[in-house]
């Protein structure tokens, strides 16, 4: 049989529909298109793919059960190796990991292992109800700090082994960034919810409201009976670019644009923390939360939406499907500029106008790719004289972030490097005996799966070290 070239297309909303409603823009799979995708499938004896993901699922093995019509039995295979599927299906990079691995991606289009995953997670929580049983325990108590990606899956890998694991979050519900960061037309919550309530059967415990560093520090956690610590707090102290305007109302961080959205539900009327809605929106930056920022700006109502990027396209780092979905929702692309300074409105005639300190503008300049820096991009450089104005109300900075130093300030004796992340060997073991740490809270912000991958390393490394005691 001939083997098609192309992946199955994965149906979506119509774009003049999806851009003004958080409905999920993906729409799934069908059975019958998994098992079209899954015939693609190589089957290669050296799996490559494997080696392309950071949680090690055997993708093959789950291929094959969908080939076969076997859903289930792909949902235990992947379930092996990871705790949340049906996030990795809809979050993670594929396209620069397993998918980049693909034997079948050097003639055709690589298998899309991701739309799989997708598929087999969610017909699993479609049709099994039954929930995993949790194991008999060993013994050992093991406190996770936060519960995004990284947590959730030390929590799963070592729930599984019979640790009484206890998981601390700083908000009021779990999931972390799945959570606050990510939006919903692109991860639903419920799916997030599903995952956690899975983990919560296999016997992990959930605090929430409670903020490591404040509530309880480390120290008093092993005072509390716990014989190991994982740290996967994130990084959600925002960047500024330090121009002049940054305080005007109406400037936000990424992080609180998208936490007041997703987490608070700030875009309905009677919300008690509001956000800005409507208007003229200019999002600073190129990664995937920019996009999030721009489209989620989109969806609660602006006029007009810009990405404003000092590099050229070739050098956006957000996700290929993203940014496409972007632009089909009519997100303006101003590449090749950055901003100098945010304009606002004074009125000196009279300091009550209520416009007062509010944006009304952003100066930019123009930009030209320069010699290359030592990560191998083209340098952006300013081209004198250039300078122009943006007409926009909201101003969304998405230039990164870093850990938290609450932590750090908090617990003696653990190190972290110049950018706030703590400093860990390969195991994840910090500088703390016990002390445990990965995800953003180690690399700064970073992927889904790549956090997942710190936790199942740290998992792997607390079991052997407490199986010692």
């Amino acid at each position: 049989m001939a083997i098609n070239p192309k992946k199955q297309e994965m149906p979506t909303q119509a774009p003049e529909t999806r851009a003004r409603n958080f409905d999920e823009v993906a729409l799934g799979y069908t059975a019958e298109m998994a098992v079209g995708e899954a015939e693609r499938c190589l089957a290669c004896k050296n799996q490559p793919c494997v080696a392309g993901c950071p949680v090690n699922i055997h993708i093959p093995d789950f291929i094959t059960c969908i080939k076969n019509g076997d859903f289930e039995g792909a949902y235990r295979e992947i379930t092996k190796s990871s705790s949340l599927p049906a996030v990795c299906g809809r979050v993670c990079p594929q396209e620069t990991q397993c998918e980049s691995k693909c034997t079948l991606g050097i003639k055709f289009e690589p298998v899309g292992i991701g739309r799989l995953e997708r598929f087999v997670a969610d017909w699993h929580n479609e049709n099994v109800k039954e929930a995993p049983s949790a194991p008999a325990s060993n013994g050992h108590k093991v406190a996770i700090v936060g519960s995004g990606p990284s947590g959730l899956t030390c929590a799963g890998d070592l729930a599984k082994k019979g640790y009484d694991v206890t998981v601390y979050e700083a908000f009021h519900t779990a999931g972390g960034v799945l959570v606050y960061g990510i939006p919903e037309f692109r991860l639903p919550k419920a799916i997030v919810a599903k995952e956690v309530d899975t983990l919560k059967a296999l016997g992990v415990k959930i605090e929430p409201n409670v903020v490591i560093g404040k509530t309880l520090t480390v120290d008093e956690l092993f005072e509390m009976g716990f014989e190991a610590v994982f740290i996967g707090s994130g990084a959600g102290l925002p960047s500024f670019m330090g121009i002049p305007g940054e305080a005007l109302k109406g400037v936000y961080s990424a992080n609180e644009y998208l936490t007041r959205s997703n987490l608070m539900k700030a875009y309905r009327p009677d919300s008690t923390t509001p956000i800005m809605k409507g208007g003229r929106v200019a999002v600073v930056g190129g990664g995937n939360v920019a996009m999030d920022a721009a489209r989620t700006a989109l969806r609660l109502g602006a006029e007009k939406v810009y990405i404003v990027y000092r590099r050229s396209m070739e050098e956006l780092p957000a996700r290929r499907e993203e940014v496409e979905h972007a632009m089909e929702e009519g997100i303006d692309f101003r590449l090749l500029n950055n901003p100098v300074e945010i304009l606002g409105y004074q009125n000196p005639d009279d300091p009550r106008d209520p416009r007062n300190g509010f944006v009304t503008g952003m100066r930019c300049i123009k930009m030209e790719l320069g010699e290359p820096d030592e990560r191998g991009r083209r340098r952006p450089v300013p081209v004198e004289g250039s300078e122009f104005e943006l007409e926009v109300d909201t101003v969304v900075m998405s230039i990164g972030t870093s850990p938290n130093p609450l932590i750090k300030d908090t617990t003696e004796g653990l190190k972290v490097n110049a950018r706030g992340g703590i400093v860990v060997n390969e195991d994840g073991l910090t500088s703390r005996q016990g002390v445990y740490a990965g995800g953003d809270a180690v690399t700064g912000a970073a992927t889904v799966i790549s956090a997942m991958g710190a936790g199942k390393t740290a998992a792997a490394a607390i079991d052997k070290y407490l199986s010692k005691k």
